[in-house]
Formats: structure tokens, sequence, C-alpha cells
């Protein structure tokens, strides 16, 4: 059994902020599957069980705002026995162009406060996928990350989410070496 946490904030004022990346790009995946389950709560957080391609899969949206969602994302590896490999994080990520993408193995937070959490819960060798959100040097960091995204950012996001459709699928029935060897050498 798979994990997969898109990470983002709760509440109808911060949907489509640049900081919701991971609620987004979750929801979108799953209306592309056409998996129309309801969420259920449990563990501070939203998730939905399903099957992708022939894998039991854990979808898991936190809210419990993103700097505290390692506890949730602990509480479901606990009670559902999902090691920390099975585990992939969603989020976004100032140091990647709008329209990029990174996949890693591991790593630090690179002051994500939502990674943050939950390295401080499970460590760190958790899997990644980074959403470009680009870097505003011009305004506040905070201010930034919880803005909303102009509509030509919002059209590449969307092409963006096509091409990670398809890297979550082989997420599926890859191994997460030959993952980041497929699509983060296109990335570049």
């Amino acid at each position: 059994m798979k994990l997969v946490v898109g990470l983002g904030n709760p509440g109808k004022g911060y949907q489509n902020t640049r900081h919701n990346m991971g609620f987004s790009f979750v929801d979108f995946y799953l209306s592309k599957k056409k998996v129309s389950e309801n969420w259920k709560k449990k563990f501070n957080g939203f998730y939905l069980k399903t099957t992708i391609q022939e894998e039991e899969v854990i979808f898991l949206k936190p809210q419990t705002y993103m700097n505290l969602s390692g506890d949730s994302v602990f509480q479901f590896m606990d009670y559902f026995h999902i090691p920390v490999e099975d585990v992939l994080v969603i989020s976004d990520d100032l140091d990647l162009k709008i329209g990029n993408f990174k996949l890693r193995s591991g790593g630090s937070s690179g002051g994500h406060n939502g990674l943050k959490s939950i390295e401080s819960h499970i460590g760190s060798s958790f899997k990644r996928l980074k959403i470009g959100i680009s870097k505003n040097l011009d305004g506040d960091t905070k201010d930034y990350v919880l803005g909303r995204l102009s509509k030509e950012d919002s059209e590449a996001i969307n092409q963006l989410y096509q091409t990670l459709c398809s890297v979550l699928d082989d997420y599926f029935v890859l191994s997460f070496d030959a993952l980041m060897n497929r699509y983060n050498q296109k990335n570049r």
C-alpha cells in the first residue's frame, strides 16, 4: 500500500494559492482517473483509499494547516502500517520555475514548513514530488506563497498537471530511481 500526500492549507480562502499545489494536483489527478469515491476524515486529514495500477493507494490531504502536516501523515502511516519508503509527498517549491517539477528520494525541507513538519515526525527519507511556483524576490515570501496564481501561471500549471498525471501513473509501476531518471532529465 502506498500513501500519496498532497500538501496544502484547508479552507476556501487558500484554494488556488501557490502553497496548495499538493491539494490541487491530487484533486486533478483523481478527477482525471475518474476516481469518484467520497473523501473520508481521519487523523486530521481527508483521505481516499483506492486502487491505481493494481496498487492499493491512500491519497491524503492533511487538514492541520501546512506547518502541522507531519502529525496527520505519521498517524496514517502508523494506522495503515505504511513504511516510509511507500510515502510520496507532493508540495510546492519556490526554487523551481512555474511549469517545472522535480522528483526527490529524500533530502532537506528547503525551508518548506509542511516538509519540515513531516521530517520531524518520520525523518527525511520519504519521496517527494515538488511543483515549481517560482520565487517572487520583490515581496514577502509568506504573502507570495499564499497568493493566487495569475491566469498565465494557472495555464502553465494546468499543462504541467497533464504531465504529472503520467509521472504519478508511472510511480505506481516503476522503481523510484527509474522514475527520477525518466522524468527529472526532461525537466531541466
